[in-house]
């Protein structure tokens, strides 16, 4: 557990920095749609840039930044990306100052990542949450690599393969969650955010004007 420390009153509160990381077809990004969808604004998702093409139903400015590789390199460039990584031959970053001017509002924001860029967020901004999100079973990864139905062949089997080194990082993180079942794994997720959230450093910042008043002598 890793909270902000300024004393209770003093500094602006900081938003919390969620990162969260799972080996391709665990599940992650419907888990975090379902989270984000019950703390109804609670938390916010970063948007990362990536080379890659759209999915359909992905929309751009909404799932991802879609740009093509020359601007992405112009971006890594200008040192504009927070983490930057290449993932099965595209591209992938966080805009820094987009997540810094979130943090810095008092807004909790999660990055959706994988480990390297977990990486490499940790060093610039070591106060971070991380959790790590197993599928039950290879057979269960591989069944829904499969029934994405979005990948040929030879990508699930790259990704299957690649899926032992990203799971073997999992001790960089804070939690574990295992995604068996859906609305199990979700509300173990809903959990660890909350359980931030309401951590008593955190508490003491965010409610620094009521815990005043309480305390206050007289009336």
């Amino acid at each position: 557990m890793k909270e902000n420390a300024n004393p209770l009153g003093q500094g602006d509160c900081k938003g919390i920095l969620f990162i969260i990381s799972a080996p391709s077809g665990a599940g992650k990004t419907s888990l975090l749609k379902a989270v984000l969808e019950s703390m109804r604004g609670g938390l916010a998702l970063s948007v990362s840039h990536t080379t890659r093409s759209p999915r359909p139903g992905e929309v751009d400015g909404r799932d991802y930044h879609f740009v093509d590789t020359a601007t992405f390199r112009s971006m890594i460039d200008a040192g504009a990306f927070l983490e930057h990584a290449r993932v099965f031959d595209n591209f992938y970053g966080t805009s820094q100052a987009a997540v810094e001017a979130q943090l810095a509002a008092g807004q909790d924001v999660v990055l959706e990542i994988d480990w390297q860029g977990a990486r490499q967020v940790r060093k610039a901004i070591p106060e971070n949450v991380g959790v790590f999100i197993l599928p039950p079973s290879r057979q269960a990864l591989e069944e829904r690599l499969r029934g994405r139905g979005q990948d040929e062949e030879a990508i699930i089997a790259r990704r299957l393969r690649d899926s032992v080194s990203e799971i073997s990082h999992y001790g960089e993180y804070d939690y574990l969650v295992v995604n068996d079942v859906f609305e199990v794994a979700r509300e173990e997720l809903s959990t660890i955010i909350r359980c931030q959230q309401l951590g008593i450093v955190t508490q003491m910042q965010r409610q620094s004007g009521l815990l005043a008043s309480l305390l206050a002598s007289g009336g």
